[in-house]
């Protein structure tokens, strides 16, 4: 996980400073929803014994109730699953404005979940290793699992329940866009990848095109494509864009993201530009299961014609890809 990642993306990293800190904390996520419920299951909100907060379970509809649960749960020491929805009479007087129904998992830190099992969480966000905590919610039953005991719940991202009766909550690494080339589309693609979640990364050893002046806030690496592809590395939790026209920056770009595990690599370049592509990486020995990999032309064909437009639609392609596969 990057340093400097939003706050509201570190909300396993803040309950545990405060636990550790004395002030004590609870977790509370989301298990299950129905309806149109706001957040999905697996988002959390960490809440101190002080009464902080930061993340959410809800559009802002229940965070108080659960903020009210959260502080005796770590004056009881007891986990609890909580119920919201307006349809439900048995539940709690704050209902969701639109309309669904949620669960909600509340546990302290230390009496409940272990602090050491979220040290592991903790840990493997930084050194970007997928991980997943599991509890029973019949018994308090709790383990950590990796992406071979689960692995369609890691590859689709999905956090919820079995139907043993125990929740998952996916902690997969942050989502990381590589770019390789500092042209026009780059300038509109970092700050949308950015919003839509991802760390990119722009990959140019052409210092006049790679700058700080054209590419404020965003870490730049003047190495040579496939050099710096490597040396970010290259997981089932990257996407990689190549966006120069230059066969020596992107064919090497090409090759390295195709040995590895990458969720998207994408292409800029005409069909016929993509053909001669194809020609050179097949007298690569490229095979054609790798070459099926390649999106190329990049983006879905949304008739984009500027650089913002073709962003866009690199972007989207890449959610399709990843939310679709």
């Amino acid at each position: 996980m990057q340093p400097d990642a939003p706050q509201h993306d570190r909300i396993p990293e803040i309950a545990l400073d405060w636990h550790r800190s004395g002030k004590g904390a609870a977790l509370a996520t989301v298990i299950e929803t129905w309806g149109s419920a706001p957040r999905q299951p697996g988002s959390q909100l960490a809440i101190s014994g002080e009464g902080e907060i930061m993340g959410s379970v809800s559009g802002g509809c229940v965070e108080g109730a659960v903020v009210v649960e959260a502080l005796e749960t770590l004056a009881d020491g007891t986990p609890r699953v909580l119920t919201f929805g307006v349809t439900d009479e048995t539940a709690f007087s704050v209902g969701l404005a639109c309309g669904g129904t949620i669960r909600v998992l509340v546990e302290p830190i230390g009496k409940g979940m272990p602090e050491a099992m979220l040290a592991a969480v903790v840990e493997a966000r930084a050194a970007r290793k997928p991980l997943a905590y599991g509890v029973t919610v019949e018994g308090w039953a709790r383990r950590l699992l990796g992406p071979s005991d689960l692995p369609e719940r890691f590859r689709a991202d999905r956090s919820g329940m079995e139907e043993t009766g125990e929740f998952i909550a996916l902690f997969n690494p942050p989502l990381r866009m590589l770019i390789v080339g500092a042209v026009h589309i780059a300038q509109a693609l970092v700050p949308m990848a950015k919003l839509a979640g991802y760390d990119p990364v722009l990959i140019d050893p052409r210092d006049a095109f790679a700058s700080e002046g054209r590419f404020p806030g965003t870490v730049i690496r003047h190495d040579w494509p496939d050099e710096g592809l490597l040396a970010e590395g290259l997981d089932a939790r990257t996407a990689v864009v190549t966006l120069t026209h230059d066969t020596k920056l992107d064919d090497p770009a090409i090759v390295a993201a195709l040995g590895s595990e990458v969720f998207y690599l994408g292409c800029l370049g005409s069909t016929r530009t993509h053909a001669k592509r194809l020609e050179r990486l097949r007298a690569a020995g490229i095979t054609e299961a790798q070459i099926a990999r390649i999106h190329a032309p990049v983006g879905l064909d949304i008739g984009a014609k500027t650089p913002a437009e073709i962003a866009v639609s690199v972007l989207a392609q890449v959610t399709q890809v990843l939310r679709q596969a």
